[in-house]
């Protein structure tokens, strides 16, 4: 499959040197997506990364069906290839493999040399959050929420302290008009977090309005934000843009640092004046907002790097909330679990009671790049093939998970050495691995207890001992009712 590297993938279409001609689509608002005639990935641009939520370089050089979850029948790219015929128009609604869901309109068209089929060429229209927005500027006037259902911070889940804080600092920045950015990676809630800010503020009452920065293309969210003025190029009419049509509300600028930077000192400048001026107009008009913002990496990276103002950072920046990845708060994992479980047995009319050991094992051992989201989205999948089955179990799993990571397989292959090593040592006593096998819960219990009796109740060095995680530990604690008091 990796016959190909990063510095030839772009030169491979005709067998020719064509890397200035893939170079056009670098910047295309639309996302395209490039193979051989195999299904491999050999181009991907900036917005089909934006689309998909994946990094270029983790995309490259994979098989179609690698990167998505789809095969060779539901794949339109795979179906372009082994049909030989473009596929023009066609809705799509795909999952990629961290979690993602997108809805799309594609375009294929092979591509031959000669009569020859060296690949396909995909083009890819995110519609959704446009038309979400474009939806919101066409309501009216008398109506204010602008989401479908009720966000409190009572209703977001966690009790990890770094969490925690970051909901308490939300909530007493809710009460004023400051303006809140939150800080954390794709998955993670921000937009919970905004929600919860807005319900919870002075403004409840009023209109709610986010904005994907990174989903619009930028000839077109100028004039969503700012509004257009008759006149100010062809077609133009006379509009209200989101900044005056949510003045007295909430709007949220989810992943401001997705934003061109030209726009960016435009934000700044109506920030601070607390007026904006439609595209094409000459009269200001004033606003009065609660901006909250996102940013889906270190700010003080994102303004090194260029795509982030520093002056706009610090005018949005006002009151900074960093939200932690998933895997920085493990402890979370059994509350979320749950959570997930209850919603989706509501929506899916499932008695689901919970995930068995070997599921919340491999959840424990994940490193969850898409976050809160992706696990959410792996618990709903699972709920919906499991049948009458009360527990999820591995085999409900989606592919893409269940193969798609070998934490997971490396875990497991550490606890049987450990296990084992443990027992050829003469840790625990036991004569050998058939007694492992009879009674396993048994011998695992002892060899918990062990470790721990030995460090007197010290987690970190016990796990380290056992080489599993601290929470991993934690969670085979409680399943064996393990107390580190029991120990010191």
């Amino acid at each position: 499959m990796n016959r190909f590297t990063h510095q030839n993938a772009r030169q491979f279409l005709f067998g020719l040197d064509n890397a200035n001609f893939l170079s056009v689509f670098d910047e295309y608002c639309d996302g395209v997506l490039i193979t051989n005639a195999d299904g491999i990935i050999v181009y991907y641009n900036k917005a089909m990364s934006r689309i998909d939520e994946l990094e270029p370089e983790d995309v490259i050089l994979n098989q179609v069906t690698d990167v998505y979850d789809l095969d060779d029948e539901t794949s339109l790219i795979m179906q372009c290839l082994i049909t030989r015929r473009p596929i023009i128009d066609k809705s799509n609604y795909y999952r990629t493999r961290m979690g993602k869901f997108a809805n799309t309109i594609h375009n294929v068209h092979p591509i031959f040399n000669q009569n020859q089929l060296v690949g396909c060429i995909c083009f890819v229209r995110d519609f959704h959050v446009l038309t979400e927005t474009l939806s919101i500027m066409r309501l009216p006037e008398t109506q204010h929420r602008m989401h479908p259902y009720e966000i409190t911070f009572d209703s977001i889940i966690g009790q990890d302290p770094a969490f925690k804080d970051a909901l308490n600092a939300a909530r007493m920045a809710a009460n004023t008009p400051s303006p809140v950015m939150l800080y954390g990676e794709t998955g993670t809630g921000k937009e919970l977090f905004a929600r919860a800010i807005h319900n919870h503020s002075p403004r409840h009452e009023k209109k709610y309005t986010p904005v994907n920065c990174a989903a619009i293309p930028e000839n077109l969210l100028e004039g969503i934000l700012f509004g257009t003025s008759k006149g100010a190029f062809t077609g133009a009419i006379n509009k209200a843009g989101l900044f005056e049509r949510t003045s007295q509300g909430t709007i949220f600028l989810d992943e401001i640092n997705s934003m061109p930077v030209g726009l960016q000192s435009k934000i700044l400048r109506i920030v601070q004046d607390g007026k904006v001026r439609r595209v094409g107009a000459l009269k200001e008009i004033k606003f009065d907002l609660k901006i909250i913002s996102s940013v889906n990496q270190d700010p003080h990276t994102s303004i090194a790097a260029g795509s982030l103002r520093s002056d706009l950072f610090y005018r949005l920046g006002v009151v900074f909330i960093h939200i932690v990845p998933l895997r920085d708060r493990m402890s979370d994992l059994p509350l979320l679990v749950d959570h997930f479980i209850d919603k989706h047995n509501k929506a899916l009319g499932r008695q689901v009671r919970g995930a068995e050991d070997a599921v919340m094992e491999m959840f424990y051992q994940y490193h969850w790049p898409g976050n809160v989201r992706e696990l959410e989205h792996v618990i709903e999948g699972a709920m919906n093939i499991m049948g009458p089955d009360n527990r999820i179990r591995i085999k409900y799993l989606q592919p893409h998970f269940a193969q798609g990571h070998s934490n997971y397989r490396t875990a497991g292959h550490r606890a049987s050495r450990w296990m084992a090593h443990s027992s050829k040592s003469g840790d625990t006593g036991e004569t050998g691995p058939s007694d492992l096998l009879l009674n396993k819960n048994e011998h695992e219990k002892k060899l918990v207890w062990q470790a721990l009796m030995q460090f007197r109740g010290n987690v970190t060095r016990s796990a380290k001992k056992l080489g599993i995680s601290r929470q991993l530990l934690y969670y085979k604690m409680k399943k064996y009712h393990l107390s580190r008091d029991q120990f010191r």
